[in-house]
């Protein structure tokens, strides 16, 4: 009877053993995977969080409405312009003077 009882101990205790062992590696595993994170995240700059001021709501709600101007301005041209060279020059057009027509409805 005691040998039965040894060799069902040991047949445990070499479970465990396998057990322990896979923890381990699953351990090592996730302390790589977070020292490479670190790594690589120590390079990306960090994110920061939106301002929320009087100030830049404005310039938020401004920039918007020109971005959407523009866009409106080129899906007009686009629906009602055959021609691919007229609408390659107004799509260029208006990227270039987004700046001017920004600063012509917004005076700073």
């Amino acid at each position: 009877m005691s040998k039965e009882r040894a060799r069902r101990r040991e047949e445990r205790e070499r479970e465990a053993a396998i057990v322990r062992a896979a923890r381990a590696r699953e351990a090592e595993k996730r302390e790589r995977r977070t020292a490479r994170t670190r790594a690589i995240t120590g390079l990306v700059p960090k994110r920061h969080s939106r301002q929320t001021g009087v100030l830049a709501e404005r310039r938020r709600r401004q920039l918007g409405l020109t971005i959407a101007l523009v866009i409106a301005l080129n899906v007009l041209v686009w629906v009602f312009v055959p021609g691919w060279p007229t609408r390659t020059m107004v799509l260029c057009v208006s990227l270039l003077g987004t700046p001017v027509l920004h600063t012509l409805l917004f005076k700073r």
